[in-house]
C-alpha cells in the first residue's frame, strides 16, 4: 500500500477501493424517502380533518399557505422541501367547490415542479361526481376533472364512497375508493336504542343496493320507496310539460320511427312494512333535503315512529338545516368528509361520525407499499 505525505504527516491510500466522499449520498440511497401531509386549504374548517389525520399518523401538517389574491386568483406557497418525497394533499370540499378544485390543482402543480416523488390526493368527497353521465347536450364533467388532476401532477387518489363506482375508470392512475359504511353501521349499533326494531329504507330504487348492503350486515329488514310527490296545478302550469311547437321538416318524410312513451312516476309508495319500526334511510350524499323530508313524511304516515338518515357526505346546501329542523326527521348522521360545522350550529339534529382513522391508515399503507386489501375486508362489488 503506497504512502503519501501531506504536510509532514503520512497517509495510507488504498487503490483496491475508490474513496467515498461523506456527503450523505450513500445514506440517501439506502434509506426510504419520507412523506409529508399538506392541506390544500388554509381555512380552519377545512384543515380540521387534515389535523386529525396527521395526529393519527404522528406527523406534523406540512407548512404551506393557500390564499386568494385581491382578484380572487389562487396562490400557493410551499414553505419546506418536498424533493424525492411522497406528498399527500388533503382537500375537503367546502361550499365554494370551484375554488377548492383550483387550490388542489395549483398545489399539486407546485409540488410537481418542486420535484416531489409521488403526489397523492386525499379527496374524501370527490366534487362533480354526480355529473358522471352524458345528459343530452351536456358534458361528463367528472371525466374532465380527472384529466385536469392528472395533468396537474397527481399520481394517486384516495377518496370515499364515489357517487358511481365506475368513476374510477375515468382516471389514468390508481384510485382507492374507501367505504364509510363500517363507521355508520357502528353508529347505528351503538347510538340508536333498540336498533333491532329498525328497518333500512332506500328512498329510491337506485339506492336499493346500498340499503340492501346495510340491511344484510345489520340483519334487518328492507323497504324501498318508489314514485315522486305530486305537485299542485299551479306548480305544473309553467309550460314545462306542454308539447313542443310544430315545425315544418324538409327531411325524409317516409321514415316513421316508433314513438317513445314518456315516463310518468306514480305517487310515492313504500314497498315494505315500516309500521311500528325505526326507519333508517341510507344514501351516499345529502344535499338538497326536500326529497328526504318528503320521504320522512310518508314514512311517518306509514307508522314509523323514528326516522334517521345516514349519509357519507353531508353537503347540506341552502336551507337544508332549517328544513331538517322543521321536519319529521329525528336525526341526520353524516361523516366529516365535508366541513359542516356551521350547519350543525343551525340544526342540532345533525350528528358527525369521524372517518379520519381509515384515511390515515390508507396514507400509511400507500407510503409503506403495503396492501390496501385490509381496508376492503368483506366489501362486495355491489357495496
Amino acid at each position: 500500500m503506497p504512502i503519501r505525505r501531506f504536510g509532514g504527516h503520512r497517509s495510507l491510500v488504498s487503490h483496491s477501493q475508490p474513496s467515498k466522499l461523506s456527503y450523505g449520498y450513500t445514506k440517501m440511497n439506502v434509506s426510504r424517502s419520507g412523506y409529508r401531509v399538506f392541506s390544500a386549504n388554509s381555512t380552519t374548517a377545512c384543515t380540521e380533518l387534515a389535523k386529525k389525520i396527521t395526529e393519527r399518523l404522528g406527523v406534523e401538517l406540512g407548512k404551506s399557505v393557500v390564499y386568494q389574491e385581491s382578484n380572487t386568483e389562487t396562490r400557493v406557497d410551499v414553505k419546506e422541501s418536498v424533493r424525492g418525497q411522497d406528498i399527500f394533499i388533503i382537500q375537503t370540499i367546502p361550499r365554494d367547490v370551484n375554488t377548492a378544485i383550483m387550490e388542489l390543482l395549483v398545489m399539486a402543480y407546485a409540488l410537481k415542479t418542486s420535484c416531489a416523488k409521488n403526489i397523492i390526493g386525499v379527496i374524501p368527497y370527490f366534487p362533480y361526481s354526480k355529473q358522471c353521465k352524458m345528459r343530452k347536450r351536456g358534458s361528463i364533467v367528472c371525466k374532465l376533472l380527472s384529466s385536469m388532476l392528472a395533468k396537474a401532477g397527481l399520481t394517486h387518489i384516495i377518496t370515499m364512497d364515489l357517487h358511481q363506482k365506475e368513476i374510477q375508470g375515468f382516471f389514468s392512475f390508481p384510485v382507492d375508493n374507501l367505504r364509510a359504511s363500517p363507521f355508520l353501521i357502528q353508529y347505528i349499533q351503538e347510538e340508536i336504542p333498540d336498533y333491532r326494531n329498525a328497518i333500512i329504507v332506500a328512498k329510491s330504487p337506485s339506492a336499493a343496493k346500498r340499503a340492501q348492503s346495510y340491511a344484510e350486515r345489520l340483519r334487518l329488514g328492507l323497504a324501498v320507496m318508489h314514485g315522486e310527490a305530486h305537485h299542485s296545478e299551479s306548480d305544473m302550469a309553467d309550460g314545462r310539460h306542454s308539447p313542443p311547437l310544430s315545425r315544418t321538416t324538409t327531411g325524409h318524410t317516409g321514415l316513421e320511427l316508433p314513438l317513445m312513451m314518456a315516463k310518468e312516476k306514480p305517487p310515492i309508495t313504500v314497498v315494505g312494512d315500516v309500521g311500528g319500526r325505526i326507519a333508517i334511510i341510507v344514501d351516499d350524499i345529502i344535499d338538497d333535503v326536500e326529497d328526504f323530508v318528503a320521504a320522512a313524511d310518508i314514512l311517518k304516515e306509514r307508522g314509523a315512529y323514528k326516522i334517521y338518515i345516514m349519509a357519507t357526505h353531508g353537503l347540506l346546501s341552502a336551507e337544508a338545516p332549517r328544513l331538517i329542523e322543521e321536519s319529521a326527521i329525528d336525526e341526520v348522521v353524516v361523516t366529516n368528509t365535508v366541513p359542516h360545522e356551521v350547519q350543525k350550529l343551525q340544526c342540532p339534529k345533525i350528528k358527525t361520525v369521524d372517518v379520519s382513522m381509515i384515511l390515515a391508515e390508507a396514507i400509511r399503507r400507500i407510503h409503506n407499499g403495503e396492501s390496501m386489501a385490509y381496508l376492503f375486508r368483506n366489501i362486495a362489488v355491489d357495496d
